[in-house]
């Protein structure tokens, strides 16, 4: 006979343990790349919209603002940041000219790539220090984590 409640302290330990697990992952990663990357970090928010682009090459900032929960005001804010700095640029709907669609720059989708670069040589030498068993698991893990997003992240869907 199995405890009904020990479903709900093992999803109430998973939740706690990732909550606590990926933030922390995430600022490690950061800060090693922080420390390797050749040029001024960008700060998060820009960044976002940055990584969005690169995936969603042409949205528009209605459409970053809904992918990236942010009101359409402060990310249209952001992207004349990054358009005046030479990251991003606008183009012009051709059939409603007061669209816009974003497109990133030889520049910024360089340095993305060397900091997707760089993110990735990190986290592999980490898993390489993890047993097979460890690295295995979190091959594992990657399905249901991507599943976890989508629930959490409604845009993501």
């Amino acid at each position: 006979m199995t405890d009904s409640s020990t479903p709900r302290r093992d999803i109430d330990r998973v939740a706690s343990g990732l909550a606590a697990c990926l933030p922390a992952l995430h600022r490690a990663l950061d800060r090693q790349v922080t420390a390797r990357y050749p040029h001024p970090k960008p700060p998060e928010s820009q960044l976002a919209l940055l990584r969005f682009v690169a995936q969603r090459e042409g949205a528009t900032v209605r459409e970053a603002a809904e992918a990236l929960l942010m009101k359409p005001n402060n990310v249209s804010a952001l992207v004349s940041q990054l358009t005046d700095q030479g990251d991003l640029e606008r183009r012009q709907d051709d059939a409603d000219k007061r669209v816009a669609h974003l497109h990133l720059t030889a520049t910024s989708r360089r340095r993305l790539s060397e900091v997707r670069d760089l993110e990735t040589a990190f986290i592999r030498d980490a898993l390489a220090s993890l047993t097979e068993g460890q690295q295995g698991a979190l091959g594992s893990a990657l399905d249901a984590l991507d599943a976890l997003t989508r629930h959490l992240h409604p845009a993501a869907r």
